[in-house]
């Protein structure tokens, strides 16, 4: 049977050396090294938080501009995950929805100064480069830094991708933010890192003038995770293993539940922010490897396609031994039961909206011949346009 979700189809020497990974100091000074020199900063402006929403939060803090009582937009694409929408929430900030364009699944530079006329009081962007698809990075770079916006850049899809004028991503934005978790484009099961590439920040004021922002670095999660987040960071991959097993034997859904009731595996939505947890060092050890690896102009780690019956095809795909259900997005900002927590601009983001009803996702860490028949089934239910 074959998964979309990477952290669910780790091979069985991959599941070991998760599993007895041993990581010491060194291991996470050496990740800071590299994510150093990958994108072109000091040791000092890299920080290695217990997920990638702590370290998109403490971005925010540390180089948008923001008084006291006021809780300026951020700006992100309007097909995206709870974990962004909490990460601006908790820093004290807006989000902005920015619709998408259908081929790409993401804003341009066009929609967004369409957005930004809309919503004035705007200090940042985000950039997330979905599913690892390069976005139009140079149509809005250029409408950031025409009004002085912050501009972050999420690598949780697409470390180690390039954009069509071959600058890599997280070389580009005042701040990269990565995340380690499950099925993202490094996968540890958790964990995340902050890259503050700005040492200062110039805005316009309300009042049209033009400040300097000294970019306050943020301190440096110490605190380890907690034994129970560290006890189903270390197992997940086992646990994985095993719902494989039994999805052989129709149990892997009852397997799943059982995990989840126990709280021996949890859903990666639910993880907790927290600024002062830490990664742990065997993980930024496994992380470190994964960095090493990536290819050059890695391409990206899913691909989408548009169909009539959604329900319907993930239904056939099942049957056939693909279980493709964990799609992003299903909603326009997953996981659905978190969606009406939102407040999301259904009116203001149509193509968001009718993307999210008809999204299917094959994995790419498969060989394209083992999906052959998945794709002859997803093509039966393609919508005219699909792809």
């Amino acid at each position: 049977m074959y998964f979309l979700g990477q952290a669910a189809n780790y091979k069985f020497r991959d599941t070991v050396r998760h599993t007895f990974a041993v990581g010491t100091k060194k291991s996470s000074r050496k990740l800071k090294e590299h994510l150093a020199k990958r994108y072109k900063v000091s040791e000092e402006n890299v920080f290695l938080y217990h997920n990638g929403r702590s370290a998109l939060s403490a971005g925010l803090r540390a180089t948008v501009p923001k008084k006291n009582g006021e809780h300026p937009g951020v700006v992100l694409t309007s097909l995206t995950c709870y974990a962004v929408v909490e990460a601006i929430k908790s820093a004290g900030f807006t989000p902005v929805f920015a619709d998408i364009e259908p081929n790409t699944l993401h804003f341009d530079g066009e929609t967004l100064e369409k957005t930004l006329r809309k919503h004035k009081n705007v200090k940042a962007v985000i950039v997330q480069n979905n599913l690892g698809m390069p976005c139009d990075i140079k149509s809005i770079e250029a409408s950031v830094r025409k009004h002085n916006l912050v501009l972050v850049e999420d690598l949780a899809h697409c470390a180690g991708i390039s954009y069509k004028d071959g600058r890599e991503a997280g070389t580009i934005g005042d701040f990269a933010a990565l995340s380690f978790g499950k099925g993202k484009s490094i996968d540890t099961i958790s964990g995340g890192a902050l890259v503050i590439r700005s040492k200062e920040i110039t805005y316009r004021t309300e009042r049209g003038r033009y400040e300097t922002k000294i970019v306050k670095l943020p301190k440096a999660p110490t605190k380890k995770p907690k034994f129970g987040d560290r006890f189903r960071d270390r197992f997940y991959p086992s646990f994985g293993l095993d719902i494989r097993i039994l999805y052989r034997i129709h149990l892997g859904k009852l397997y799943t539940s059982l995990l989840l009731k126990l709280h021996l595996i949890k859903r990666s939505a639910d993880a907790t922010l927290d600024l002062k947890t830490r990664l742990t060092h065997w993980q930024a050890k496994l992380a470190l490897k994964q960095l090493e690896k990536i290819p050059e102009n890695r391409p990206p780690i899913r691909e989408f396609f548009l169909v009539e019956d959604r329900d319907e095809t993930l239904k056939e795909l099942e049957k056939a031994g693909f279980i493709m259900n964990d799609t992003w997005y299903d909603v326009p900002v997953s996981p659905i039961r978190y969606y009406n927590k939102v407040g999301y601009p259904e009116n203001e983001c149509p193509v968001a909206m009718e993307i999210a009803k008809h999204i299917v996702n094959l994995p790419n860490h498969y060989p394209r011949t083992k999906l052959v028949k998945a794709r002859k089934i997803i093509e039966k239910h393609l919508m005219k346009g699909g792809k």
